[in-house]
């Protein structure tokens, strides 16, 4: 049974809260809310979310919300000039239009959002590791690929801003002002998108095979954007025509929350993009990365003369053309995500010398026997312990040089100890802050799965 959104009633004459603001905004857009939901502060995992009031059966359509009440760049008041001028804002991430719109709604008295935007009045809920200090990030997250991913965003973000947003709102001083839409807002509202949007996905049906789309831009969606996320989620989002619809997937008993899905995101992404993470016990998504160039070091490691190691050169050369340097192999909780990626490593770095030769002539391999399924097979946890000796021994050897880059030189034993000891004492995961529990969770739930792969190639 679905009804609008009932308006909050104040009898003592005071001031609606920001919520109660809310929900009347959304029952004059049309936005259609269940009986059997409510939004909370209370008994919600995050500052807000939303709860049961009854019992919900698979399928049941928890709220609809029309498209005219969703923000971007086409539906905001600004959406002919940003159409007008959509070739001077063109940017690496592609959000500057809606970053733009987000920019002049969110300081304009007058907004057709307001109430919605007003749920956030200074953004401090944002926890994101960019709004922590250099040395928080370095300090709690060493070693988890976390601080470099955020010291890129930031560069990228102040780029984009300068070189972009910038000069736009200088051409149209009458709705923009860089002393109020300054580079600190600006990366709040970055952060707000990271953490609230939603991409539609492409239409299948208009897909053509030769030509790959750009996906779809961001899009701000009222009451969707209030549910919180876990791998195991109970809601999903559906998108129509005229609609988009939160519909239940699974059942939920009266009194629980109701979980929407950001898809399937490891802690670190998570933290990363929203802020927060699962704990990492129960994040079946959960992954770690072995950079190729620990591979590399791997394998030069190995090097027993000085013929080995021009082989391994001749090999990590071989292997630079066909994937870049910065590149990672992705394990997850059951294997290697990226098992392709790594059986051609594999295979180029254990090559002979004659090997290497008849590979360059021939300009690769003429035909591999292997397929999908079984290259997926044999880097899957199951199969790792039956790779060829010196295959698990190039994982073991980069496994056990990732790990140790979470430390300071210390060996892989301390690196996890340090950790476990953490994760099993109660009082003291009490006592850490929420931005200590958040990194523990990421560090120590990435520092287990490499030393799960350890022991899983070791000799």
């Amino acid at each position: 049974m679905a009804a609008r959104a009932k308006r909050a009633k104040v009898e003592d004459g005071s001031e609606l809260s920001p919520l109660q603001s809310f929900l009347q905004w959304c029952d004059g857009v049309g936005l259609e809310l269940s009986s059997k939901v409510c939004v909370s502060k209370e008994g919600t995992v995050a500052e807000y979310g939303m709860l049961a009031k009854d019992d919900i059966e698979d399928g049941e359509v928890l709220f609809t919300i029309p498209r005219s009440a969703l923000l971007h760049q086409g539906t905001t008041k600004v959406s002919t000039l940003l159409e007008k001028e959509q070739s001077t804002l063109q940017s690496s991430s592609g959000w500057v239009p809606l970053l733009l719109a987000l920019l002049y709604e969110y300081t304009s008295s007058q907004s057709h959002w307001k109430a919605y935007l007003s749920l956030w009045t200074d953004f401090k809920t944002l926890d994101h590791p960019m709004f922590w200090s250099k040395e928080e990030r370095g300090s709690l997250l060493k070693g988890t690929g976390v601080p470099e991913a955020v010291d890129r965003d930031l560069a990228n973000i102040q780029r984009e801003y300068t070189d972009v947003v910038l000069p736009f709102m200088t051409r149209h001083p009458d709705l923009w002002n860089p002393g109020t839409h300054t580079l600190d807002l600006y990366t709040q509202l970055v952060a707000f998108v990271m953490a609230y949007s939603f991409q539609e996905p492409q239409d299948e049906e208009d897909d053509d095979e030769d030509e790959e789309k750009p996906p779809n831009p961001p899009v701000m969606v009222p009451m969707a954007d209030m549910l919180n996320h876990v791998s195991n989620h109970n809601a999903n989002l559906e998108f129509t025509q005229d609609s988009l619809k939160m519909v239940c997937v699974r059942p939920i008993h009266k009194g629980q929350e109701v979980f929407n899905t950001y898809g399937q995101m490891a802690n670190w992404q998570l933290l990363h993009m929203y802020g927060f993470t699962e704990p990492c016990s129960s994040n079946s998504n959960d992954t770690a990365d072995i950079p190729v160039a620990k591979l590399y070091e791997a394998a030069a490691r190995g090097a027993q003369s000085d013929l080995d190691r021009q082989l391994v050169e001749e090999q990590w050369g071989v292997l630079c053309q066909m994937t870049e340097e910065e590149a990672a192999f992705v394990f997850g909780k059951q294997g290697c995500l990226t098992d392709t990626e790594l059986y051609t490593a594999l295979k180029v770095l254990c090559m002979s010398k004659e090997e290497l030769s008849e590979f360059k002539d021939n300009e690769g391999w003429e035909e591999d026997d292997e397929d999908d399924e079984k290259i997926s097979l044999a880097l899957s946890n199951e199969g790792l312990s039956e790779l060829k000796a010196s295959w698990k021994q190039l994982i073991y050897e980069a496994a056990h040089l990732t790990l140790r880059s979470y430390g300071d030189g210390e060996d892989e034993e301390k690196v996890m100890d340090v950790d476990r000891a953490l994760m099993e004492d109660k009082a003291a995961l009490a006592g850490l802050s929420c931005r200590q529990w958040k990194a523990l969770q990421v560090r120590y739930g990435q520092k287990s799965i490499l030393h799960g792969l350890m022991e899983l190639t070791k000799s």
